[in-house]
């Protein structure tokens, strides 16, 4: 599981109050919307290929029919099912924005298509035909519309530019070139692996240069058609500046004691056993060395250094200011988009992070009918895993180095659990047990 995700329940943001405990999530009941989408992306897709077979001519435009071919298929798969919204609020929003856009900024797109993904992560990207995937995390950690169309404005550039679609091109060369450098290879006969791994090692790195750069030549393209459009500039970098500390946050502590509260559950009290935790204090984790080097595999430069490049090319950035409050409509959304960090989590499988993010709402005493009832369903699915011996894939193993002291508590818990234990805390928060 990606570590970053559980940054987004660190809950740092306003704390809503706004919804009943009755809230109903987003209801994805829009088979003749997806469906009719997909006919109309189908289309674009082989006109999309077709552009390219008559650009690139041979081994490359060949490759990227097939890319393109199997990457739709894959994103098929994911719009049946019901990784995107088709008809939400978030959808209006994002339609009012794009349509500022257009307004002064004749390169972008006029038939561009914007899905709301059914993901927590803050993050925006476009796919290889131009649509845009704009995730529901957005919502939650940005602070007002004018951040999100900041976003927008960035993927807009990428697109526009064409970096996907270059280092695609470039990779497809690479693989040509790599061919004949193995070959060459066979006849080395003194320090075979480490020539094979140094060539591999320069390659990773020089794409993650290219990678970098890209970013920031889409910031700057993507803060033109933003200030083009009226909306306030700062909120270009206060957007980058919420996005940082997304990078470097630490989840929020779960107290031992809600784990009492929450699992003494009636006829089944809770026991201590489930609290002990592994030792790996005489691990040596230096033992193994890293050959390659983070900073530079990184493909996304520092957003500080991002933030100083912009202010360095357009100097009315040069400031600092608060955000703009959310106008109402907007407050409406990142409400809706708190509620549905559960449903989202359940609809992607990722059972034990949902339970340890119920753990959080309801220490906090957030929405406690709300969340009691996510964590009924959420020890169902950890229950069924569990008899059918594959809770792996859904709970993950401890591991010290990536994780915090309390995820790792958390799912030793979890691991520490019987098939009774979860058993009857499932029962109890579905209300089958005993009130």
């Amino acid at each position: 599981m990606n570590y970053r995700k559980l940054s987004l329940f660190i809950l740092l943001f306003s704390f809503y109050s706004g919804f009943s405990q009755v809230y109903e999530p987003i209801d994805t009941a829009d088979y003749s919307l997806r469906n009719n989408y997909l006919k109309i992306a189908k289309d674009k897709n082989n006109i999309l290929i077709k552009g390219f077979k008559n650009k690139y001519q041979g081994k490359v435009g060949n490759k990227l029919e097939k890319y393109y071919t199997e990457f739709f298929s894959e994103f098929e798969k994911d719009v049946k099912n019901k990784d995107y919204t088709f008809k939400s609020e978030f959808d209006k929003e994002i339609d009012q924005i794009i349509a500022e856009l257009k307004k002064n900024n004749s390169q972008i797109p006029q038939n561009l298509k914007v899905l709301i993904a059914k993901d927590n992560m803050p993050n925006a990207f476009c796919l290889p035909d131009g649509t845009f995937i704009i995730n529901m995390g957005l919502f939650n950690w940005l602070d007002n519309k004018d951040q999100v169309a900041s976003v927008i404005c960035h993927e807009i550039a990428h697109n526009i530019l064409e970096h996907s679609l270059n280092l695609l091109v470039e990779q497809i060369q690479e693989d040509t070139s790599d061919k004949t450098t193995l070959e060459t290879l066979k006849s080395v006969t003194v320090n075979k692996s480490n020539t094979a791994f140094e060539i591999f090692k320069n390659r990773v790195y020089k794409k993650g240069i290219e990678k970098r750069q890209q970013e920031v030549k889409a910031d700057s393209l993507g803060y033109v058609f933003f200030k083009n459009s009226g909306f306030k500039k700062i909120e270009f970098i206060n957007a980058l500046n919420n996005l940082k500390d997304f990078d470097s946050i630490s989840p929020r502590e779960i107290k031992v004691e809600t784990y009492k509260l929450l699992f003494d559950v009636p006829n089944h009290p809770f026991k201590e056993k489930w609290m002990k935790t592994e030792d790996f204090s005489l691990y040596n984790y230096d033992f193994y060395k890293e050959k390659l080097d983070k900073d530079s595999l990184a493909s996304h430069p520092e957003i500080s250094k991002r933030i100083e490049i912009l202010q360095k090319n357009f100097t009315e950035l040069n400031t600092s200011e608060a955000a703009l409050k959310p106008d109402v409509n907007f407050e409406s959304l990142q409400k809706i988009a708190r509620m549905e960090i559960l449903p989202n989590l359940f609809h992607s499988e990722d059972y034990g992070l949902g339970v340890y993010v119920s753990m959080q709402f309801l220490q906090d005493k957030e929405n406690e009918e709300y969340y009691k009832m996510w964590l009924g369903r959420l020890f169902d699915k950890i229950y069924e895993a569990r008899k059918n011996y594959n809770l792996n894939r859904y709970l993950d193993r401890v591991e010290p180095k990536k994780q915090s002291k309390s995820y790792q508590q958390f799912l030793n818990f979890m691991w520490n659990l019987s098939m009774d234990d979860i058993k009857n805390i499932a029962d109890y928060y579905n209300k089958k047990g005993t009130s």
